[in-house]
C-alpha cells in the first residue's frame, strides 16, 4: 500500500520532467549543483570569524558526516533499486544504480539546513526550504522515490539535533571543539594580516 502510494507521488512529480519547460534546467541545477551552494554556506559562515557561527559549521559537517554513515547503514540492511533500474522514468541527471535509500542528497541538505536553523532560525527557514527544493528536484529527475527522500529528510534534521545536543549539553565535547576552534584561530591570526586599528 505504502509502496504503491510512493510510486504514484514519484510518477505525478516525475512526469513533469517529461514537458518542455524552464523548470527542466531548475530542477537539474537543485539535483546536482545546488548542494555547493550550501558547503559555500558553511565557508561563509566559517569566515565570519564568530565563535557561534564556527561552531554552528562545524556542528554543520558533523551532522552531515554521522547522516552518511547512517545512511549507508541503512542502505545495507533496507536495499532499493532507484526509480530508473525498476521504471521507465523521466531521468534528467545521469546517477549509479546504486541504493536508493535513503538520498544522501536530502541527508546532506537538511543536516546542514536544519543545524543552521536551530542557531540561526530567520536564516534557517530559507536554508530548509532550499535543502526541500534539493530533496524535491531529486524525485523530479527521476533518481529517488519520495520515501527516499523523506527518510534522508527525517535523518539530516534528527542528527542535526542530536549533534547539536550533544556539542552543547556534553562538557567534553563542547570543550574539544572550542579548543580545536582556538588552535585554528591561532593558526589564522599569524597567517592572515590583522586588522589595523582605526583608533586615533
Amino acid at each position: 500500500m505504502i509502496a504503491n502510494i510512493d510510486y504514484q507521488v514519484f510518477q505525478w512529480l516525475n512526469d513533469f520532467a517529461g514537458k518542455e519547460s524552464i523548470l527542466k534546467a531548475v530542477m537539474r541545477f537543485f539535483a546536482e549543483r545546488a548542494e555547493y551552494i550550501m558547503i559555500a554556506g558553511i565557508i561563509l559562515y566559517w569566515f565570519t570569524r564568530t565563535k557561534e557561527n564556527r561552531m554552528m559549521a562545524i556542528q554543520s559537517l558533523i551532522a552531515t558526516a554521522v547522516g552518511f554513515g547512517t545512511s549507508a547503514l541503512i542502505a545495507n540492511f533496507f536495499y532499493r533499486d532507484r526509480p530508473f533500474v525498476d521504471h521507465v522514468v523521466n531521468q534528467l541527471v545521469p546517477h549509479a544504480a546504486n541504493a536508493s535509500f535513503p538520498s544522501d542528497h536530502a541527508t546532506a541538505a537538511f543536516a546542514i539546513a536544519m543545524t543552521f536553523y536551530i542557531v540561526r532560525k530567520r536564516e534557517g527557514n530559507v536554508w530548509l526550504l532550499f535543502a526541500a527544493l534539493i530533496a524535491i528536484s531529486r524525485v523530479w529527475t527521476g533518481v529517488h522515490y519520495p520515501l527516499d527522500i523523506l527518510a534522508g529528510a527525517c535523518l539530516g534534521m534528527v542528527t542535526a539535533w542530536g549533534v547539536h545536543k550533544v556539542c552543547h549539553n556534553w562538557k567534553f565535547a563542547k570543550d574539544r571543539l572550542q579548543g580545536c576552534i582556538r588552535l585554528y584561530e591561532r593558526v589564522e591570526h599569524k597567517i592572515l594580516p590583522k586588522k589595523q586599528s582605526r583608533e586615533m
